[in-house]
């Protein structure tokens, strides 16, 4: 088999080094932390401290990643603190009042999301279970989905 095979006469090969502040430059800065994981074991724990042993009003689990909704709330903290730490002058500012506060008074809240977990008891396997729902037929979800009223059949 020819070296030749997957050479593409119309593509000139870039030097790696050359243009890579101009890549930089499309695609933003790289993100403080590879994961939401990172972002919390290493930045979010220490700096949202707070007292969780014996704290009944509020509840941390040290296994965060076993439950749906905090590992969505986190990942939504997470990608905003990686927007918005870039704004030097109220990003931070923004970021800590409208998502920080916010996302981990729900989590942490006595029937949040750890509510039967505890941060001296550990992760417990009685967590919270989907929400009830009816099946829906299409045409109600078409009616119910629409702003214009359903054609009444008399």
């Amino acid at each position: 088999m020819s070296s030749d095979l997957f050479a593409d006469e119309e593509f000139d090969d870039v030097d790696a080094d050359s243009g890579s502040e101009d890549t930089e430059q499309e695609q933003g800065p790289a993100p403080e932390f590879e994961s939401v994981y990172e972002f919390v074991d290493t930045h979010l724990v220490r700096i949202y401290a707070r007292k969780v042993i014996h704290k009944q009003d509020r509840r941390w689990c040290p296994r965060w990643f076993e439950h749906p909704e905090a590992v969505s709330r986190l990942e939504a903290l997470w990608r905003a603190y990686e927007a918005l730490r870039l704004d030097p002058a109220t990003g931070m500012s923004t970021w800590w009042r409208d998502h920080a506060d916010y996302h981990m008074k729900m989590l942490m809240a006595p029937d949040g999301a750890f509510e039967a977990c505890s941060a001296d008891q550990g992760h417990s396997d009685r967590t919270a279970t989907e929400l009830p729902t009816d099946n829906v037929y299409e045409q109600q979800l078409l009616s119910a989905m629409s702003i214009h009223p359903p054609d009444l059949v008399s």
